[in-house]
């Protein structure tokens, strides 16, 4: 692999522009520390060869005051290039975070479902966090210690051309020898956080699942598996420090031979009359100061090969696109939608058919039961209507518009779904039902809750839309978190409201209080109610029965329920949790 440094640069050009006057600041004081580094030896030269011509104590005095002054400013700006280049990394990186994050979450279901979010959290933040390093330290070291090295060649050339000639051969052959490896161990780095990523993966879903790893006796499997990651990560590490310890090796000789150049040229000038003795310091003097860059660069290259690793992972993780995208926008009305499905089918891994040649209407504020074993595409249908994913064949039409051509924004505010999961934040009630949107005033919200009779549990919170629920704790019931869902399904008005089992797991209480919500949302409001138990579609005007992605049955409720030769029929006679378990 062979990266370029327009690949790092182009992570974070676009958040650097922004930046740009603290950009130039930070560039005009690292040219300024880069010349006063150059200038200093100067005055010490001047220092020498004025003690051993005899030259007056009040001149010597003034020399040391300079040379002492500018060793003082160039400490000054030296910090101050830190500060500001601290400053500049972190906040484009920060703002690096955030565009990832959201490039995350528009990115397709597939997607989502093929990475852990221990692996996203570190490709977002880990691999961010080697990159500000890298833009703080790597960019800015290699920036300042390359001028350096040249502001040095340009002195040793004014100096002696003789001098100035052999160290620029020098430092083109080390040079070159520190860029033939600088790659060598990238692969390495790559592994090992590819090896980080899944180990935080794993970890996040251990975590997730300790009361069943608990339960089931699989702690001991568990650590296992936790040391076998660990042994792929120590295993990668190996082989990169191994390559690391070739590049000091070869740096290590590079520098023993510039040392021994320095002091044989020095001694043959001066021996020749062609330098003073305190061109003889200047020598030495820039011959040290011309190792720091070298070290520099050999231990910024080092820090190449993870750096190199992240840019690669961060460059691919850009580089996914999603497969939904947002079409061109087409008016949805505010009001009970209509819904079409022609010839529709879809296939998650592109070999198993999961919905096939799927065909029905849905009028508005019309109810639609939708019915089936496990597996037979209930849940695949609604994650098709709010287009988490789309179809492979056929079409979705709503209103007479394919949902292809709607803007997704617009879609998935005038479509909503309820299932019997629901995700709390750590947040404010307020921000919890509204979704961080800032535009719903407290009156709706208060007004809605006691709709759904949830006024007496808001008056129990401490500071009422401003409590802020913890989602690891067991503050709320079953009851009350499906009832917040449905608070944040009123808030934003759908057309269409997708009911996925949404009573299967409360008590009996509860269902009450939450079959009179439904009533309340379903009225003037088109639906689709996927059941797992019959007495949830009473209130269906249609039923669907689904069979290995194909429409088994599908008519009036009321007729089919009325005819013994339906399945409907049947599965009413003999219990549907037996029928289609």
């Amino acid at each position: 692999m062979n990266l370029s440094l327009k690949s790092y640069w182009n992570l974070l050009s676009d958040h650097i522009r922004p930046q740009k006057g603290w950009f130039i600041l930070l560039a005009a004081l690292m040219f300024g520390s880069i010349g006063l580094r150059i200038f200093t030896p100067q005055i010490m030269r001047e220092f020498i060869d004025s003690a051993l011509a005899g030259e007056a104590l009040q001149t010597l005095t003034w020399t040391a005051i300079a040379f002492i002054g500018v060793a003082l400013i160039q400490q000054a700006v030296a910090v101050s290039v830190t500060y500001l280049g601290e400053n500049v990394a972190w906040t484009a990186t920060n703002d690096l975070r955030a565009e990832l994050a959201e490039h995350a979450l528009y990115l397709d279901m597939k997607f989502h479902n093929d990475h852990t979010p221990g692996e996203l959290i570190e490709r977002i933040d880990g691999d961010v966090t080697e990159l500000a390093t890298f833009f703080s330290q790597f960019a800015l070291n290699l920036i300042a210690n390359g001028l350096l090295l040249v502001g040095i060649l340009i002195a040793l050339f004014i100096e002696n051309w003789r001098a100035g000639l052999a160290f620029t051969v020098y430092s083109i052959l080390t040079i070159t020898i520190l860029g033939r490896l600088k790659d060598i161990a990238v692969p390495h780095q790559k592994a090992r956080r590819e090896a980080e990523a899944q180990l935080y993966g794993f970890i996040e879903e251990q975590l997730a699942g300790t009361e069943d790893i608990r339960s089931s006796g699989a702690v001991d499997f568990s650590i296992r598996e936790l040391f076998r990651h660990q042994g792929i990560i120590l295993g990668h590490n190996r082989k990169s420090h191994f390559k690391r310890w070739i590049i000091e090796n070869a740096m290590g000789f590079a520098l023993t031979f510039g040392n021994l150049l320095a002091i044989v040229s020095g001694y043959w000038l001066f021996s020749a009359g062609l330098i003073t003795i305190g061109t003889v310091y200047l020598f030495v003097h820039y011959i040290n100061l011309l190792e720091e860059p070298f070290w520099a660069m050999t231990h910024e290259i080092e820090s190449f090969q993870t750096i190199g690793a992240c840019v690669e992972r961060l460059t691919e993780f850009r580089n996914f696109k999603a497969e939904v995208t947002s079409g061109a926008g087409v008016d949805i009305p505010p009001q009970p939608l209509a819904l079409r499905f022609e010839d529709v089918a879809f296939s998650y891994n592109g070999a198993d058919s999961v919905l096939n040649g799927l065909s029905f209407d849905l009028k508005p504020g019309s109810v639609l039961g939708l019915l089936g074993r496990t597996g037979s595409g209930k849940t695949t249908l609604g994650r098709l209507i709010f287009r988490l994913y789309d179809v492979k064949a056929g079409s979705i039409k709503v209103n007479d518009s394919d949902l292809r051509e709607a803007h997704l924004d617009t879609l998935r505010r005038k479509i909503a779904i309820v299932t019997q999961d629901v995700q709390l934040f750590r947040a404010s009630i307020r921000d919890n039902l509204t979704f961080f949107d800032r535009s719903i005033p407290d009156e709706q919200i208060i007004t809605t809750l006691e709709e759904l009779e949830l006024g007496d549990w808001l008056k129990t919170q401490p500071k009422g839309l401003d409590t802020e629920l913890d989602t690891g704790s067991r503050s709320l019931s079953a009851g009350e978190a499906q009832l917040l869902a449905f608070t944040r399904v009123f808030l934003r008005n759908p057309g269409l409201v997708i009911l996925d089992e949404a009573s299967s797991r409360l008590d009996p209480a509860t269902e009450q209080r939450l079959e009179r919500a439904i009533d309340k949302l379903l009225k003037d409001r088109t639906a689709i109610i996927i059941a797992h138990r019959l007495d949830t579609i009473h209130r269906a005007d249609d039923v669907m029965i689904l069979d290995k992605g194909t429409v088994s049955e599908y008519g009036n409720r009321k007729q089919l329920a009325a005819d013994p030769n339906s399945r409907f029929y049947q599965l009413l006679q003999t219990g549907m949790e037996e029928v289609l378990a």
